[in-house]
């Protein structure tokens, strides 16, 4: 049994809870919160006792899971790595990169458990394809968003293109080169919308437009390696690959083309895609690392990588993380 408190329960944090309360062996033992109308609410739709003390909270549990507005990440991640305690912390892993290193350190001197909250590693439609050969030279995506004052405290690289730099740092096995980008503030005092060139050491490239003031939705990355495309659509769950017939390609679609070099045989597959809520198996994965002393998927080393290339697109743009 894993012993939980939740420090934070705005928005994405009763998205927490609710899941927290379907995964076996795990108790939530209680949650902190300084805001008194959020707290009083969800005291009185979950019935989870309600801390105004945090380390009395920190003191209760095995783990704590940080559902808070950045800047409170590393204040709070600290404190729990100098009790021992085991620590979930939504993406970005902190407001700087002296403080996401600080808390690397603190990590690796105390060999607790330690998970960012990179939710898409969950994803359905990219757990349908993460095992498959995947090596891109060339990465094309889009996360576009309609605006929404939530998360704004931080650019929208911060807040939604880091969700794909880590997904394509988890996938390209080689150093970054060297990053291009540019952005623009629409709606806020940071960028809104950006278009950003990653080039790496093995000749990979990756394209990654991010908007937050956007009409529609869309969440899609394209990979591109030899003989073979792959569509990841995290918005609606779905996977494709496109590639050459190999011979055990047998129960997919195929169609034939002519090339200079001669006829193709192409092969169409929909892989098919779990039916996974990617919170709750993050939550799930974080459990069974503490209950089984495994690695956690996403760890604060990644979280730390993630965060060092959104700080170098960052420097390009010519904007500096606004701390509150």
């Amino acid at each position: 049994m894993v012993k939980i408190g939740v420090f934070g329960v705005g928005h994405l944090g009763k998205f927490h809870l609710n899941n927290w309360k379907e995964i076996k062996n795990v108790e939530i033992v209680g949650f902190y919160d300084p805001n008194d109308d959020a707290a009083k609410e969800v005291s009185e739709k979950y019935q989870i006792p309600r801390f105004l003390d945090a380390d009395l909270l920190m003191n209760a549990c095995d783990a704590i899971d940080v559902v808070a507005p950045t800047n409170y990440h590393f204040e709070w991640c600290e404190k729990a790595i100098k009790k021992g305690k085991h620590v979930f912390v939504e993406k970005p892993l902190a407001n700087t990169m002296q403080e996401a290193g600080q808390l690397v350190k603190l990590v690796e001197e105390s060999g607790i458990k330690f998970q960012v909250g990179h939710v898409e590693r969950f994803n359905p439609a990219f757990l349908a394809v993460k095992d498959r050969q995947l090596n891109p030279m060339f990465i094309e995506v889009h996360r576009l968003a309609q605006f929404n004052p939530r998360g704004t405290e931080v650019s929208v690289i911060l807040d939604l293109m880091i969700h794909d730099i880590d997904i394509i740092l988890s996938i390209v096995k080689s150093d970054v080169k060297s990053i291009s980008a540019s952005g623009v503030g629409v709606m806020t005092d940071t960028p809104d919308i950006a278009n950003v060139r990653i080039e790496f050491n093995n000749g990979c490239v990756a394209n990654l437009t991010s908007s937050r003031i956007s009409m529609k939705k869309m969440r899609k990355i394209r990979l591109f390696q030899k003989d073979a495309y792959i569509g990841i659509d995290f918005l609606n769950k779905k996977s494709e690959i496109i590639k050459l017939k190999e011979a055990r390609d047998s129960n997919v679609f195929t169609f034939d083309i002519e090339t200079p070099s001669g006829k193709k045989t192409i092969a169409m597959d929909n892989p098919a895609v779990p039916e996974v809520n990617a919170i709750k198996k993050e939550l799930e994965e974080f459990r069974d690392a503490i209950l089984n002393n495994t690695k956690t998927i996403v760890s604060e080393t990644d979280g730390y990588m993630a965060m060092d290339v959104a700080h170098q697109i960052l420097a390009k743009i010519g904007n500096n993380v606004i701390t509150r």
